[in-house]
């Protein structure tokens, strides 16, 4: 009988696991607002900075289509982190160019939230450490 319970925890889990994934729409709404922000930050110049380039990487979406959250990779960049802090400062506007845009596809403009993307961090980090093992190994 004490299994039964642990097993409802189980299910329970996998249930929420599965409601994390993006549906369809998210995928194209998110899609959508990646290639427009991406031309916007173009035009404005935002994607070469000091000799550094920054790139929207990934950009999710809401269940309910209203905020987006936009992975920003930077590469080359001397301080990334008082250059997120100037795209965060902008957001308004660029929502409103991104509005602009897309007021024909859909109702709301999402609410953006600005975040760094550490993946290419922890690719460089992944490959220091096979760098590591492959020469240890060769020395052992």
């Amino acid at each position: 009988m004490p299994i039964e319970p642990f097993s409802n925890l189980v299910l329970t889990l996998s249930a929420n696991n599965r409601a994390m994934e993006e549906n369809k729409r998210q995928k194209q709404v998110g899609k959508l607002v990646m290639e427009e922000l991406s031309d916007i930050f173009q035009r404005e110049g935002m994607n070469i900075i000091d000799g550094g380039m920054v790139s929207i990487s990934k950009v999710t979406i809401t269940p309910d289509l209203l905020e987006a959250r936009v992975y920003l990779s930077f590469f080359q960049v001397k301080d990334q982190a008082a250059l997120l802090h100037k795209i965060k400062e902008r957001g308004w506007e660029w929502r409103k160019l991104l509005g602009q845009r897309i007021k024909n596809q859909l109702r709301r403009v999402p609410e953006l939230h600005f975040f760094p993307d550490d993946t290419l961090d922890h690719l460089f980090k992944m490959e220091e450490i096979f760098k590591k093992i492959k020469e240890e190994g060769e020395k052992g």
